[in-house]
């Protein structure tokens, strides 16, 4: 049986994004079928919408997500029918070589699920990041859906499925940031607060939010920054050394993925600092670096993958931080929206005037 689910689709490379009906088949070996109650509107879906990660279009756009579990296929024990669970593209494999010594979070051979869902015509729909959620049900793999206590808001624990864990691992996970480290952060959206709230969880003792935009500034304090640099009024390397004693940051995450971005953490680091690259580049750019320089200033350059997380191991823990009031996971979404609210949503992500749109059904 084939379920209709009404879903934002992207039909070609820059075209606006539609709201049609298309089919899901029923969960398979090792699917589930999800409804889906939240989604938030990420950059990555414009990326895919722009023909930035492929072009496999037509692609169901939506990955970063919350719903319940409406039905299993043979062989599911993760979850079962109404779990409350959100949504993460690393379904960990257990037996590749990233899995077999023990480092899950760089999973080579990630599951998604083996059947297409379809546009009326049958044309075979690309599920972004093998999700799609910008749809009332999607189908994905099991190890795609991870339990939370359904005591979570939908519209806000969503976004532990890619932007603020991306931000919130790039600082745990990624650079370790330790009690009274110097961070700074480059780029202060969804993924570059995420990193401060993460930076703050971890007792870091300053916190730089650089950015170009003083809305996001001020945004970027609420998370938990104690000191802003308008890098359109000072250099932003120049900026962070000022407010650490001219050494530079003992971390600096790159939440932009430029090279001029990159090429200011690296330099605005402490020596034997470490730079962290968690915002995703596109094809074309290239870095350029002197050798010389990541010889002498020694230290690490790290990229940052979702966060290097574990979604079993990770998600539950920011849930329950977020229900405690630990963590401030609902200062993230400026608007819930509803599904035919997307293309708009892409407008104002790109003028800056939200963190997260989240649809919610």
């Amino acid at each position: 049986m084939v379920i209709k689910s009404r879903a934002v689709v992207a039909s070609g490379r820059g075209q606006p994004v539609e709201v049609v009906s298309i089919g899901i088949p029923e969960p398979g070996p090792g699917e589930v079928l999800v409804r889906v109650q939240a989604c938030g509107v990420c950059h990555t879906d414009l990326h895919y919408r722009e023909g930035g990660i492929g072009d496999d279009f037509p692609f169901l756009l939506g990955h970063e997500a919350a719903g319940v579990v409406e039905a299993t296929g043979p062989g599911v024990t993760e979850v079962g029918e109404n779990d409350f669970v959100v949504l993460n593209w690393r379904a960990v494999c257990g037996t590749c070589r990233a899995c077999s010594r023990g480092r899950p979070w760089y999973c080579f051979d990630t599951g998604k699920a083996e059947q297409p869902m379809v546009m009326g015509d049958g044309t075979v729909l690309s599920p972004a990041l093998g999700i799609g959620a910008f749809s009332e049900r999607t189908l994905v793999h099991a190890g795609q859906c991870t339990k939370v206590d359904p005591a979570a808001r939908p519209a806000v624990v969503s976004l532990l499925g890619c932007g603020v864990m991306a931000g919130v691992g790039a600082a745990i996970n990624t650079a370790q940031v330790s009690r009274g480290d110097s961070v700074a952060v480059i780029g202060c959206g969804g993924v570059g607060d995420g990193s401060i709230m993460g930076a703050r969880l971890a007792g870091a003792s300053r916190i730089i939010a650089v950015d170009t935009d003083p809305t996001k500034l001020k945004w970027a304090e609420e998370f938990g920054a104690t000191h802003a640099v308008n890098a359109l009024e000072v250099d932003a390397v120049s900026g962070i050394k000022s407010l650490t004693g001219g050494h530079g940051a003992d971390v600096v995450i790159d939440a932009v993925g430029r090279p001029e971005t990159f090429q200011q953490a690296f330099y605005a680091r402490d020596l034997a600092g470490t730079a962290v690259l968690v915002g995703v580049p596109t094809p074309e750019l290239e870095l350029r670096l002197p050798l010389i320089d990541v010889f002498a200033r020694g230290g690490a350059i790290k990229s940052s993958w979702y966060g290097d997380c574990l979604p079993s191991r990770d998600f539950p823990v920011l849930a329950d931080l977020y229900l405690q009031g630990r963590l401030p996971l609902e200062k993230f979404v400026t608007e819930e929206i509803a599904l035919d609210q997307v293309e708009e949503a892409f407008v104002k992500m790109e003028r800056g005037e939200v963190l997260r749109s989240v649809v919610v059904f």
